[in-house]
């Protein structure tokens, strides 16, 4: 009897722990389910998650899988009308030795392709990337004249589709291109330039599609921070035309159209003032003794090599172009007159090697002659002074002469100079005319002779002819 009570009691030991290790199970439920009346909503209460569902019910709204969007809207029937509108983001760059220009915009067209039309209770248009841009018809606008171009892909691909509940569409689109533009530098660089980017359709025609700009020259906007750091933008507008090709028909074609006109500053301090300063710096040479050869000489080279240095790297950086551009006349006028200082100097340099040969002959003469009467030569010296011709010491470099005419022989001629020579038929003239000619004659000799002169006109004539073309050059582009 007492192990048949034992073992009652062993049996409702068991029961009695299986029972608390259920009611610990079932604690935490009740709990929350305590917690859950107390903040007065319930689980069973919920809104479903939508995005489980989307996929399916954007195929069911817009129907991509029920009509054929190979062909444009309205396929058959009137020219099916696509608005256009741009936002420049940036003018990258402007290149005059390939003759293009990169832009970075915002192009966005609009449409009705009444195939996408939902129904939708708030009348909210659906936003979607990419990926749908693939399956749906889009217009197939390009960019005429463009040599690259490229949609941004970072983080992704920059292409945004907007569907309203009517069917109308936004199809927004982040491109780089980099278009062609015909630059004229013959003003360079006191120059403006046009360029335009041109929108097209590139298969259908003006009767299938008619691109237009949405809202006329307020479909261009440009963002105020835009700037070039060799150019001004002046302004944006609008422009569209009919392209014509003969093979495939008529085209209607959009432009953006800016003009930009060049900063001067820059070439002024880099090609302008050195240009002026090496012409400057040559005519120092005309201040420098004519006997000091090295330091001409030296001083004429240096002025022409800079000058050509300075042709050489205006020339590298701008295209080979066949007419002559306005940098090219300054920079050529300027290295004329430094080559024409070096001239000068050449023909100084050769007069007075001549002059000294002249009377160094003279003074062998003299010395050769027999010591004459000095009254006649005083006499003659007198005359000479009187008539203004020659200085005292060009007379003085008559003693030795007698009052008797000379008649040199045949190798005399040669040798006697024409200074001597002149004087001479000078001091035997008595007419008064024929006076007043060898006059005018013998002082262009003597000024020739005289290389102190050719320097010293030198000195005015440059300078002024100079800045007389400068006045012209900078009244003409300016």
């Amino acid at each position: 009897m007492h192990g048949l009570s034992q073992t009652v009691v062993f049996l409702l030991c068991l029961l009695a722990s299986g029972e608390c290790r259920k009611n610990r199970h079932r604690m935490p439920r009740w709990t929350g389910a305590l917690d859950t009346q107390k903040h007065g909503t319930s689980l069973a209460k919920k809104p479903p998650d939508v995005t489980k569902s989307r996929k399916m019910k954007t195929e069911h709204l817009i129907k991509v899988d029920d009509h054929d969007f190979t062909m444009r809207p309205a396929f058959g029937g009137p020219a099916i009308p696509v608005g256009v509108d741009v936002q420049v983001e940036s003018l990258d760059s402007i290149s005059e030795v390939d003759m293009d220009f990169t832009m970075t915009l915002y192009l966005r067209h609009y449409w009705k392709d009444e195939r996408l039309s939902f129904t939708s209770s708030t009348n909210k248009s659906m936003t979607f990337d990419g990926r749908l841009v693939k399956k749906i018809w889009v217009p197939d606008v390009f960019f005429v004249h463009s040599k690259r171009s490229f949609i941004h892909d970072t983080t992704t691909d920059n292409i945004m589709l907007r569907v309203f509940p009517d069917g109308h569409v936004l199809y927004s689109l982040r491109v780089t291109v980099t278009a062609a533009c015909n630059m004229d530098f013959s003003r360079f660089p006191l120059d403006s330039q046009t360029c335009s980017l041109e929108l097209e359709s590139y298969a259908y025609t003006d009767e299938d599609l008619m691109l237009y700009w949405k809202s006329g020259d307020e479909s261009l906007s440009t963002d105020d921070r835009i700037s070039l750091s060799q150019f001004l933008i002046q302004k944006f507008h609008t422009t569209s035309r009919l392209a014509f090709y003969s093979s495939t028909g008529w085209y209607n074609r959009l432009y953006i159209n800016f003009t930009l006109r060049r900063h001067i500053f820059f070439f002024l301090l880099q090609t302008y003032f050195p240009a002026t300063l090496m012409v400057m710096l040559s005519w120092v040479s005309f201040w420098i003794d004519r006997r000091a050869v090295p330091a001409r000489v030296s001083l004429g080279i240096t002025t022409v090599l800079t000058m050509s240095t300075i042709i050489t790297g205006v020339n590298a950086s701008m295209p080979r172009v066949s007419y002559i551009k306005a940098v090219d006349i300054y920079l050529w006028v300027s290295f004329v007159f430094v080559f024409l200082s070096v001239l000068e100097y050449a023909a100084v340099n050769y007069l007075s090697t001549v002059q000294d040969r002249r009377e160094r002959k003279m003074r062998e003469r003299a010395q050769s002659q027999s010591l004459p009467c000095t009254c006649g030569i005083s006499q003659t010296r007198t005359m000479a002074m009187l008539d203004g011709g020659y200085s005292e010491a060009d007379t003085n470099s008559l003693a030795g002469y007698t009052e008797e005419p000379v008649v040199p022989e045949e190798e005399d001629m040669r040798e006697v100079p024409e200074k001597a020579e002149h004087m001479v038929v000078h001091l035997s003239v008595s007419s008064e005319s024929t006076a007043t000619k060898k006059k005018k004659s013998l002082r262009g000799l003597n000024i020739i002779q005289n290389t102190h002169a050719i320097d010293k006109y030198s000195r005015m004539i440059f300078p002024g002819s100079y800045i007389f073309f400068n006045l012209i050059y900078w009244s003409v582009y300016c």
